[in-house]
């Protein structure tokens, strides 16, 4: 068990009119950030803090020069996650996923637009990197019925206005935009690019700032972890407690630290660990079982926090057959941490994978890897049977992060092992970002 630090204050009156990241020491601002418990651990810990205006500028300067780079006269991102990257602001982010009603346009020369809800301009304006706000993005059906392709027109006319006074190029890169808005754009005589290709290349390098960000993410997901942890302990074996409940710890107490959302329910007990991807549910925790969970979470200052890891819950010891799978699972994606550097192909890393057993070939995971920044992002590492060449024809650069994988258990197999740990590329190699322990049961170990 681990002990937590606690914090009742709102706002700490001796920190001045700014809090330590730069956010204002204000109890009614505006834009969303992490709470006084996060900065209390935070600074308990010993971590320095990102200066958020900082990050912002390294961001929009980096979308800038890959606009610049591939000659393109704007980039104009629907994207929640790539409207986060370019604004840092937000807007009901999981309600705007399914209705796109948020748009930026980054034009080359680094003038920047956002159209957001209704009568809500206001949620971007401490960034001043966003020179205007407008609203009339919305193009699916949901909103506009029958004149879907009205709006998209009218839409289309103001970025054909923008585009033109910001440097005239009609070359226009964009991510997920409705099939109206795409029509609008190529009868304007745009000649669309994938934005894709360029927001996942820009977010793929993490600046300095970024990088104490997405620490100081992991730390507060992980002290949600310990409370999870603690509560399924404190509680699993006595046969009263659901997945939903303890899959719920996790979320409360990354809201309570300031986190976002968490994009999946991947937490399960027992026998539904294998196969893997069954979401939690109503099943109750029994004694001398595992429970294994991938948080998938997105915390404080928006990071992603992609972490896995296997618990036996109860007091007798666990089977051999399990301490086995454990321990393979360990050494897979130690030994494939171990290959990451600048300059490594991620066709080299896919080549050289540590090779699980036999046994556990047909049920292993998605992926050998993949990058994290806002979310899951580019690139992705594929096992060799699944790997497509020319597909991620690219080399790690100092600053990526990247999660490492393994899930371990055999076709009707009674359990399954899923650990993932998040990895940052270093000048010289890489650096683990992840502190929370593996099982010492599982391993063997106690």
């Amino acid at each position: 068990m681990k002990e937590h630090y606690s914090d009742t204050r709102k706002i700490d009156p001796n920190k001045g009119a700014y809090l330590g990241d730069g956010n204002l020491n204000d109890n009614d601002r505006v834009e969303i950030g992490p709470t006084a418990l996060a900065y209390g651990e935070w600074e308990a810990a010993g971590l320095t803090l990102p200066n958020l205006e900082r990050m912002r500028t390294y961001r929009w300067k980096r979308l800038t020069q890959h606009i610049i780079d591939r000659d393109l006269g704007g980039l104009l991102m629907f994207d929640p996650l790539n409207i986060r990257y370019a604004t840092d602001s937000t807007n009901m982010q999981l309600w705007n996923t399914h209705n796109p009603f948020r748009a930026v346009l980054l034009c080359a020369d680094g003038y920047m637009v956002i159209w957001d809800y209704k009568n809500s301009p206001f949620l971007s304006e401490f960034n001043p990197l966003v020179r205007e706000q407008r609203s009339g993005a919305s193009m699916f059906y949901f909103s506009n019925g029958d004149k879907t392709q009205q709006a998209a027109s009218q839409f289309a006319a103001e970025v054909e206005d923008l585009m033109r006074d910001h440097g005239g190029s009609k070359r226009l890169a964009v991510d997920k935009i409705m099939v109206a808005g795409l029509r609008a754009l190529e009868a304007r005589g745009f000649e669309v690019h994938e934005g894709e290709e360029v927001t996942e290349h820009a977010r793929s390098v993490k600046g300095p700032d970024e990088i104490l960000a997405m620490r100081a993410a992991c730390h507060a997901c992980e002290e949600a972890m310990y409370v999870m942890e603690d509560f399924a302990r404190g509680n699993g074996p006595s046969g009263a407690v659901s997945e939903d409940d303890v899959w719920a710890v996790l979320h409360a107490e990354n809201i309570r630290r300031g986190g976002e959302w968490i994009e999946t329910r991947l937490l399960s007990s027992g026998p539904r660990t294998n196969p893997w991807f069954q979401e939690c549910g109503p099943r109750l925790l029994q004694n001398n079982e595992i429970l294994a969970f991938d948080t998938d979470l997105i915390g404080p200052y928006g990071i992603c926090c992609d972490i896995s890891r296997t618990w036996w819950i109860g007091d007798a010891s666990p089977p051999r057959d399990m301490v086995e799978a454990m321990k393979h699972a360990v050494e897979h994606i130690q030994t494939n941490m171990d290959m990451l550097r600048p300059g490594v192909s991620i066709n080299a890393l896919s080549a050289n994978t540590h090779r699980l057993h036999d046994k556990y070939q047909r049920q292993k995971y998605g992926c050998l890897m993949h990058g994290v920044g806002l979310c899951d992002e580019w690139p992705l590492v594929a096992y060799p049977d699944k790997h497509v060449e020319g597909a991620f024809d690219h080399e790690l650069k100092s600053g990526m992060t990247i999660c490492v994988e393994a899930l371990v258990g055999e076709v009707g197999g009674a359990f399954s092992i899923k650990l993932e740990d998040q990895v940052l590329i270093t000048d010289s190699g890489y650096e683990n970002l992840t502190k929370y322990p593996f099982d010492a049961a599982l391993l063997g170990e106690s």
